[in-house]
């Protein structure tokens, strides 16, 4: 009963941890940081991803009224001469980038001036915005939902093979379901919403998220097999929930 509850308990800890690592990797997530300009450490936080329905309102709080600062942007990869557009306000400076069509990109940068002294923001000189159309919360919530609760029933599933007597049946399948449910039938419907098209893995693309759900949702057909065959079940699903975190060490959105 006591290993049970740990192994419950290490699943839960395993699954929060690469929720934490996926929420705060990837291309889509915000780049932020700091920068020593004029004695003065401004923060900056810079989107990478923005619904196709709005302009993007891009702010930096400098807190000083004689720092100006300039939005350069341009089309991704255009070649196309960066088009310069004055922020406005005092302590807090802001301008907006303009709002493109789904799967469309704009490089943009900052330069913030005072006296003869100018700083670049971000530190890496340039970041880019995609554009998606929004996707529906009643198809972005349970999607998340599903994807993280097959994590965590994949760790506890392939922790049972530290037990004597396994009880990997249920677990197995339940794995599978909502792997199967958040990857595919929730996963289809998000990409369909947000960019226009339901799958762009293998064989119809190159799409990294896309590729590694199919990774690991085959990987646990695979471990289902050999479970109800009763053949190696211990370290097919272990190694299936192995394949499982590797997939999700992967940064979401790549």
């Amino acid at each position: 009963m006591k290993r049970t509850v740990l192994f419950w308990i290490l699943a839960i800890v395993i699954t929060l941890v690469s929720a934490f690592y996926q929420r705060v990797t990837g291309p889509s997530y915000p780049l932020s940081g700091k920068v020593n300009f004029d004695g003065k450490e401004i923060s900056y936080k810079l989107e990478r991803s923005q619904e196709s329905v709005k302009n993007y309102l891009v702010e930096i709080e400098t807190g000083d009224e004689t720092i100006s600062g300039i939005l350069f942007w341009r089309k991704f990869n255009s070649g196309n001469d960066f088009t310069a557009t004055r922020m406005t306000g005092g302590k807090k400076l802001s301008a907006e980038l303009p709002v493109q069509k789904r799967l469309e990109k704009l490089d943009y940068y900052i330069q913030l001036s005072k006296n003869d002294k100018t700083v670049i923001l971000p530190k890496e000189n340039m970041i880019t915005l995609r554009f998606k159309d929004p996707v529906p919360i009643y198809i972005l919530i349970p999607h998340i939902f599903a994807m993280f609760f097959a994590m965590m029933l994949s760790t506890r599933t392939g922790l049972e093979f530290f037990n004597k007597e396994p009880k990997i049946d249920k677990l197995a399948f339940w794995t599978v379901v909502s792997l199967f449910i958040g990857g595919f039938l929730l996963g289809f419907a998000m990409n369909g919403f947000a960019f226009g098209e339901v799958w762009g893995g293998w064989p119809f693309g190159k799409d990294v998220t896309d590729n590694k759900t199919q990774i690991a949702f085959i990987a646990w057909l695979i471990a289902f097999y050999f479970v109800k065959k009763n053949k190696n079940a211990k370290l097919a699903v272990l190694l299936a929930a192995i394949i499982m975190i590797a997939v999700y060490m992967i940064p979401h959105s790549v």
